[in-house]
C-alpha cells in the first residue's frame, strides 16, 4: 500500500469486517485481539509495529498493573470487552491507564467495544456529547467516524491542541538537530537530513504511506548500536527518490514498499551521518509521536528555531500563531472570497466563476521566513473550495467534480500560485515542506468529503520558495503577470539605530531616493518594492504588510505614506497598535501594526482598535483611514519651523549641563552648599525629568552673570568649576571639549518670566500631558522643554485632552512613552484663531486645574495624574477646561454625551487639513 486508503476502498473493507464477525459470540479472552487487528486493517493499519498488543499499564485509580488490548501510538486506544458488557465502564477503565503513558505514546480517541457496539471518545472534545456510538451492523456507513484510523485527522486549525502538539515535534526535532550538530555532521546536510526525516516521520502518521512504516524500518532493519543507522536512511532515502521500475530487483522488500516520493525533498546527495545508539533511540521516540497533529505553519516556525541555542531552550515561548496572520491575510483577500461564496450561495454559475476567479490569484510572501503566511494562505483558499464544491453538489452539479478521480489539474488552486522571497535557505526549505504538508492535509480533507482527491504521491517540486534577497531583485522576475496578485508579509522590524550600513544602503536603493529616508524603519523597503512592482501595468491587486508600529509615528508616517498616496494607493484595512505574540505566558510581544492597500474605490474601509495591545480586536467601519490608522481627515503631519497656530508659543529645550554632574546639586550636598556664603548666592531649584513628574528635590549652580571673583571667595564653587573643566577636557565631543566656559550650562536656556515645563516623555497612559507652571528662576534640564506663558494659555491648551489626543496619534514614542516633539506635535497643533471670549475661557479652565491641584500640595504629578486615581476635584477641572478647548474646534456635549477622542480627532485632523490646506483624500 503506497498511500492512505480511499474511504470508498475503507467501506468495501468494512463491509467484509461485518460479514465475517456478524455471527461471532464475542468473548474478550479468545477474540479481541484477532477483532481488533482485523478491525485496524480496514482502515489500512497493519502489522505489530502500528499497534500495540497487550501493553502493560498501571491504572491511576488503584496502582495496580493491567493491559491496554491495543494502542496506537499518539492516535487510539481500543479497550475491548465481552458481548454484552457495559462500554461506559470500559471506557472509564481505558481513561485509568492514560496517566501512565508517556507524552508521545497518549492517545486523542478512546474506542471501546463488546464485538457487536462501538463507543468512540474524542479526549480533544468539549464535552461528552461529542461521544459516538453504533453498531457493527452500521459500520460501513459510519467509517468516517473512525477514519482517524487512516489518517484522515479532524483537526481544528489553529487550536490549542495543534499548537501544543506543533511544540511537542518542534522539541523533537531540535533533539535531533542537536545529536547530528554534536556529531560534526556539516551543518548543510544536516538541514536536508532533518527535513527529510521529518517527511518520513509525517508519512508514517498520515496517510502518504503505510502507517509506521518508517518506524518498522528503524526497528527492524537497523542494529540497536545505532551503527548502520546512517547507511541504511541514507540507503532508504536514495530509493525514495528513484522511481519503482529503476529500482533494483533484489531491494530489501521493506524498501522495495516505499513509494517514490520526488517533488525535491530527496534528491540531493548527502554524505553518510553517523549515528549511536542514544541517536537511535531518539529517533524511535520520534516515531511513537503522532506527527499527524502538527499545524504545518507553526511547526515550520518553530522548527526553523531549532538551529539556534537559544531559541532551542525557548520552543514554544517564540512562535506566530496562526491567529496573528489571519489578521492579515483574512482582509487583504480570504474575507472578499468567502464574502463572493455567500452572495452566490445559490446560484451555480456565479460558484463556477469564483473558483475561476480563485484560481487566477496569485499570493506571494516577499519575506517568506518559513512560509507560514503562504501555508495558511493556501490551506484556506483550498478549505474554501472544497465548501465551494460541496455547495454545488448540494445544488445538482458535479460538472466541478471529474467522475473518477481528481487531479491537481482539476483544482483552481494550486501551489504554484504561492510564492516566497526568502533571505536564507534553511526557513526557505523550511516553507517549501510545510507547503507539501498541508497540501496533503488539504487533499485528506477533500477524499473526507467528497471520496476522492488528487494523490499524494509523488509530490510536486515546489520552484515558487526563492532564496534570494527580495530588497536586491526586481520582483517581477519571480512573480507572473497578473491582475489577481496578492502580497502579505511580516518583514524584517529593524528601525535606525539597529540596521546596518549594507541594510541602509539596501533600504535606500529600494526607495531610489535616499532624501526620503529620515529615520524610516527597514521594514519599509519592502513598502518601495511593492510600489515599484504595481507601476507595472502587468500586475494588479493588494497588498499588506505586518510592521512595527512606529511606521504610523512621528516622521516616518508623511515620508512612507506620502508617495504610496500618491500612487492612488487608499488604506483598504488596518489593524492599529496590537502585540504580535505567541499564547506563551511570557512570550516576548513586539508591537505591530497591519496595514493592507488597494486602489479600489468601492471597497469597504476596515478598522480594527483594541482596547489594550494584548485585547481581541475590534472592528469598526471607516469613511477612510489615514496615515495614522485613524479614521480621520487624510492628512500627512510634518514637522514645522514656525507655529501652526497664531494662538500658541514656540518652546526651547531646557539648560543642559554637559558637566559631568558637577553643577548639579544633590539634596545630599544641598546644605554644605547652602552654609557656604557664596556658592548660596548661585543656587536655583533645578527641574530634570524626575524632578517635574515626582516633586523631588534638587539644585544646580546657575552661575550665568556671576562675578569671576568669587572663585576664589568659595573653595566649594573653585572645586566644582574646575571638575567641569576636566570633564570637558576628556570629552570625545569637539563642542563640549572647546566649549571656553568651564562655569556654565553647555547650553542655557533660563526663562525671563514664569514659564510651562514641558517634559520629553510621558506615560502612555496618562489620560493629559503632565506639565506644570515654574517661575523665572527654577531652572529646567534639558529633559523637558520650556513655553513662556505670561497669561496662562499655553498651560491650558497643552493640559486639554485634545492635545495629548495629537500627541498620541501623531508623535513619536520611546518604547510605548509618548516623545514629545515640539516640532511635530506643538507647532502643529491646529488651533484656530480663537475670540477673546474662548480665549478666557480656556485660561479659566487652566487655573481651574492648577487651583484643583493645590487642595493636595503634597501630591506629586505623577501621584495627581494616577490613570486609575485621579481626584475627582481634578476631574472636574479638567473636564471644565476640555469643554473650552473642544469648542474651538467646533465639538460641544450634547445630550449629556461627553466628546469622544474620535471624535476630537476628526476634529484635529479637519482643522489641520484647512489651515494647511494638505489633505491626501
Amino acid at each position: 500500500m503506497s498511500k492512505t486508503l480511499s474511504l470508498n476502498e475503507i467501506r468495501s473493507r468494512a463491509v467484509a469486517f461485518h460479514h465475517e464477525w456478524k455471527g461471532e459470540p464475542g468473548e474478550e479472552r479468545q477474540q479481541a485481539q484477532s477483532f481488533v487487528r482485523d478491525l485496524l486493517h480496514v482502515f489500512g493499519v497493519t502489522g505489530t509495529k502500528a499497534a500495540l498488543y497487550e501493553k502493560r499499564a498501571r491504572r491511576s485509580s488503584t496502582g495496580s498493573g493491567g493491559y491496554i488490548d491495543a494502542l496506537v501510538p499518539g492516535l487510539c486506544l481500543i479497550e475491548m470487552k465481552s458481548a454484552g458488557k457495559d462500554l461506559a465502564a470500559a471506557e472509564r477503565q481505558a481513561l485509568d491507564y492514560i496517566d501512565d503513558l508517556s507524552d508521545a505514546e497518549a492517545p486523542r480517541w478512546v474506542i471501546t467495544c463488546d464485538f457487536h457496539t462501538f463507543r468512540i471518545l474524542d479526549l480533544h472534545a468539549e464535552d461528552d456529547a461529542d461521544t459516538v456510538v453504533f453498531t457493527l451492523e452500521q459500520l460501513p456507513a459510519r467509517v468516517e467516524d473512525l477514519a482517524f484510523l487512516a489518517g484522515y485527522q479532524a483537526r481544528s486549525f489553529g487550536s490549542r491542541e495543534q499548537e501544543a502538539a506543533s511544540i511537542k515535534a518542534a522539541k523533537i526535532m531540535a533533539g535531533l538537530y542537536e545529536a547530528l550538530e554534536g556529531s560534526g555532521y556539516d551543518d548543510h546536510e544536516a538541514s536536508v537530513f532533518l527535513v527529510r526525516t521529518l517527511f518520513a516521520l509525517y508519512a508514517d502518521d498520515s496517510g502518504v504511506w503505510e502507517r509506521d512504516m518508517f518506524f518498522e524500518f528503524i526497528e527492524t532493519r537497523t542494529s540497536e548500536d545505532g551503527s548502520d543507522l546512517g547507511s541504511q536512511l541514507t540507503k532508504l532515502y536514495q530509493e525514495l527518490n528513484r522511481l519503482p521500475e529503476k529500482r533494483q530487483k533484489n531491494l530489501d522488500e521493506l524498501i522495495a514498499r516505499f513509494p517514490y516520493v520526488n517533488g525535491g525533498i530527496f534528491a540531493e546527495p548527502l554524505s553518510i551521518p553517523s549515528f549511536d545508539r542514544a541517536m537511535r533511540a531518539q529517533l524511535l521516540e520520534a516515531c511513537a509521536f503522532n506527527w499527524s497533529a502538527i499545524s504545518p505553519a507553526i511547526f515550520g516556525s518553530l522548527f526553523q528555531a531549532v538551529k539556534d541555542k537559544k531559541a532551542r531552550r525557548e520552543l514554544g515561548e517564540h512562535y506566530t500563531t496562526e491567529t496573528n496572520i489571519l489578521k492579515t491575510i483574512r482582509p487583504l483577500f480570504l474575507d472578499d472570497f468567502e464574502a463572493e461564496f455567500a452572495k452566490q450561495h445559490h446560484h451555480k454559475a456565479g460558484l463556477k466563476k469564483l473558483r475561476a476567479r480563485m484560481g487566477e490569484a496569485v499570493f506571494v510572501d516577499p519575506a517568506a521566513g518559513c512560509g507560514n503566511f503562504l501555508v495558511i494562505g493556501y490551506r484556506e483558499m483550498r478549505a474554501l473550495d472544497l465548501r465551494i464544491l460541496e455547495r454545488l453538489q448540494e445544488l445538482g452539479d458535479s460538472s466541478q467534480i471529474p467522475t473518477m478521480f481528481f487531479t491537481k489539474a482539476d483544482l483552481p488552486v494550486k501551489m504554484e500560485s504561492f510564492i516566497g522571497l526568502e533571505l536564507e535557505e534553511w526557513p526557505a526549505r523550511i516553507a517549501a515542506t510545510a507547503l507539501h504538508l498541508v497540501d496533503h492535509q488539504a487533499n485528506q480533507a477533500m477524499e473526507l468529503a467528497l471520496g476522492k482527491a488528487p494523490e499524494p504521491l509523488p509530490l510536486e517540486t515546489i520552484t515558487t520558495v526563492h532564496v534570494v534577497n527580495s530588497l536586491k531583485v526586481r520582483w517581477q522576475d519571480y512573480i507572473p503577470p497578473t491582475q489577481h496578485l496578492f502580497i502579505m508579509s511580516n518583514p524584517p522590524f529593524l528601525g535606525d539605530n539597529t540596521r546596518t550600513k549594507e541594510q541602509k544602503k539596501e533600504l535606500q536603493d529600494a526607495w531610489g531616493d535616499a532624501s526620503v529616508l529620515s529615520r524610516l524603519d527597514y521594514v519599509t523597503g519592502w513598502h518601495a518594492k511593492a510600489l515599484e512592482l504595481f507601476k507595472n501595468r502587468e500586475y494588479g491587486g493588494e497588498w499588506a504588510f505586518v510592521t512595527t508600529n512606529s511606521i504610523t509615528q512621528g516622521d516616518q508616517p508623511p515620508r512612507l505614506f506620502g508617495p504610496i498616496f500618491a500612487q492612488g494607493w487608499k488604506i483598504k484595512f488596518a489593524h492599529q497598535t496590537f502585540a504580535w505574540t505567541s499564547e506563551a505566558s511570557d512570550a516576548a510581544a513586539v508591537h505591530c501594526v497591519i496595514v493592507g492597500f488597494t486602489k479600489d474605490k468601492a471597497a469597504p474601509r476596515r478598522l480594527f482598535t483594541y482596547p489594550s495591545p494584548k485585547a481581541e480586536p475590534l472592528e469598526q467601519d471607516a469613511a477612510q483611514i489615514n496615515g495614522y490608522l485613524l479614521d480621520a481627515e487624510n492628512v500627512l503631519v510634518e514637522k514645522r519651523s514656525s507655529m501652526l497656530s497664531p494662538c500658541l508659543t514656540k518652546t526651547l529645550r531646557g539648560s543642559m549641563p554637559s558637566d559631568g554632574g558637577n553643577l548639579i546639586v544633590e539634596p545630599e550636598d544641598y546644605a554644605e552648599f547652602a552654609a557656604d556664603p557664596i556658592a548660596s548666592t548661585y543656587l536655583h531649584r533645578y527641574i530634570g525629568a524626575k524632578e517635574l513628574l515626582h516633586g523631588t528635590d534638587r539644585w544646580c549652580l546657575w552661575l550665568d552673570g556671576w562675578d569671576s571673583r568669587d572663585l576664589n571667595k568659595s573653595a566649594l564653587l573653585r572645586m566644582r568649576v574646575e571638575a567641569v573643566k576636566d570633564f570637558r577636557a576628556a570629552s570625545t565631543a569637539a563642542t563640549t571639549r572647546d566649549y571656553p566656559y568651564h562655569h556654565l550650562f553647555r547650553q542655557l536656556a533660563k526663562q525671563d518670566t514664569s514659564y510651562v515645563c514641558v517634559p520629553r516623555h510621558v506615560s502612555e497612559t496618562r489620560e493629559f500631558f503632565t506639565v506644570q507652571h515654574f517661575d523665572a528662576d527654577v531652572i529646567a534640564g534639558d529633559a523637558n522643554f520650556t513655553i513662556q506663558d505670561p497669561d496662562g494659555l499655553q498651560f491650558a491648551v497643552m493640559s486639554s485632552s485634545a492635545f495629548i489626543t495629537w500627541q498620541k496619534a501623531i508623535g513619536g514614542r520611546l518604547e510605548s512613552r509618548l516623545r514629545f516633539a515640539s516640532t511635530l506635535t506643538w507647532y502643529t497643533f491646529p488651533v484656530p484663531e480663537i475670540s477673546e471670549k474662548d480665549r478666557a475661557a480656556i485660561i479659566a479652565g487652566g487655573r481651574a486645574v492648577l487651583d484643583a491641584r493645590a487642595l493636595h500640595p503634597e501630591k506629586s504629578l505623577a501621584e495627581h495624574y494616577q490613570p486609575l486615581g485621579m481626584d475627582p476635584a481634578l476631574v472636574k477641572a479638567h473636564k471644565q477646561l476640555d469643554k473650552a478647548v473642544d469648542k474651538v474646534f467646533g465639538l460641544r456635549d450634547t445630550t449629556g454625551k461627553r466628546v469622544s477622542n474620535e471624535d476630537r480627532l476628526k476634529a484635529l485632523f479637519a482643522s489641520y487639513a484647512a489651515m494647511t490646506g494638505d489633505s491626501q483624500s
